[in-house]
């Protein structure tokens, strides 16, 4: 009897053991779930926003790119301003037309208390990974385009700028290390500039060119739920046929 007793509290314990378990990686599973669902909703306001700007394309001057308060906003911007004498800024890793390339910008003076980075559009690079020029525009200019938060940064591993031929190469746009590496104050806003504008390079108005549509994050938070199922039907056949194998031994 007391050897029973104590197969019985051991089989008990072991049951416990596997549902804590099982309950701890379903809530980790779940709540990465509920990451991608939230991602989505995100991107797809992001993208409503952004529809809503450029359908009425109301104008606020360029300046309006260093509030602090509007540094997450989506605007439409247009002004003058000058393209300033720092080096050029190049995006690496960017995908367009399934080609490999960088994104190119310039840091542009339009009269507020900082600089705009402005994008100037996408080109390719070559196998041997050759930086290409970046001619900086001469004089006064009038520019449009939207105001948005830099490319989301992803995954921020190692430094996230480098000089290269006198050029700075950056793998994420932090815009807090590109103003130390400029000692200039930047706008926490990039302007994403006109594709209509006769000035730069191949470019569009896409906010998620590089990253996942709202579409893929639902996609992959079922198949997170669908996984945190799995495991608690697993966790739950597990302990019938434990429950169950007593008594097959009695008969």
């Amino acid at each position: 009897m007391a050897s029973h007793g104590a197969a019985v509290v051991s089989r008990t314990l072991g049951m416990a053991a596997g549902w804590l378990l099982a309950l701890v990686l379903a809530a980790g599973v779940v709540a990465l779930g509920f990451w991608q669902s939230g991602r989505a909703v995100q991107k797809e306001q992001l993208l409503e926003a952004a529809n809503r700007v450029l359908l009425e394309r109301e104008a606020a001057p360029l300046q309006s790119a260093s509030d602090i308060g509007r540094r997450g906003a989506l605007d439409w911007a247009a002004g003058t301003g000058r393209f300033v004498e720092a080096p050029p800024v190049l995006l690496d890793n960017q995908q367009r037309g399934g080609r490999s390339g960088v994104r190119a910008y310039r840091l542009l003076d339009a009269g507020g208390p900082s600089w705009l980075l402005v994008e100037l559009g996408w080109l390719p690079l070559p196998g041997d990974r050759t930086l290409p020029a970046i001619p900086r525009p001469e004089g006064e200019l009038e520019l449009a385009g939207l105001l948005a938060p830099p490319p989301s940064a992803g995954l921020r591993l190692g430094e996230p700028l480098g000089w290269r031929d006198g050029t700075v190469l950056m793998v994420r746009l932090e815009l807090a290390a590109l103003q130390e590496a400029v000692d200039h104050p930047i706008a926490p806003r990039v302007l994403r500039l006109d594709p209509a504008l006769p000035l730069g390079f191949e470019r569009d108005l896409e906010l998620l060119p590089n990253t996942l549509p709202p579409d893929k994050h639902r996609g992959y938070a079922l198949q997170w739920f669908g996984l945190a199922t799995a495991v608690l039907l697993i966790a739950l056949l597990l302990t019938v046929r434990a429950l169950r194998r007593p008594r097959r031994k009695k008969t």
